[in-house]
């Protein structure tokens, strides 16, 4: 992270940024209490990143809910919208990059979305085995 700063505390000032900018409300719901490996944070960062910006341009949300933990089992990230919302008709570049930075940090990603009501993009990085 930049300048020696916490997944937690880039989250924060990404965020911040980003609802300054845009205009659209943040909630956030939970960030990592413990730090992760460089790889995951950038994982979670660029996911981040590409989530937000797939909000601002296509969703028209008010507000989006973002949550992030780290346990025993791994990493889990959600981000929600209360924006529009999509028919998956086969995934664009945004979401076919979100998946492959979670995909390359071991884990997966999930996009669902309901029309009328949002979207919520869902990705999970299982702890390493010792």
């Amino acid at each position: 992270m930049r300048g020696g700063q916490s997944l937690a505390e880039a989250l924060e000032s990404c965020l911040a940024e980003w609802s300054e900018r845009t205009g659209i409300a943040v909630e956030t719901w939970a960030l990592p209490a413990t730090d992760v490996a460089s790889g995951i944070s950038s994982c979670v960062m660029a996911t981040l990143r590409e989530a937000l910006s797939n909000v601002e341009r296509h969703s028209r949300a008010r507000t989006v809910s973002i949550a992030v933990t780290v346990g025993r089992s791994g990493l889990r990230m959600t981000v929600s919208d209360d924006g529009q919302g999509f028919i998956a008709s086969g995934s664009g570049g945004g979401i076919a990059r979100m998946r492959a930075a979670f995909a390359e940090a071991g884990g997966s990603l999930s996009v669902n979305s309901v029309l009328g009501e949002g979207t919520t993009v869902s990705g999970v990085v299982p702890a390493s085995r010792p």
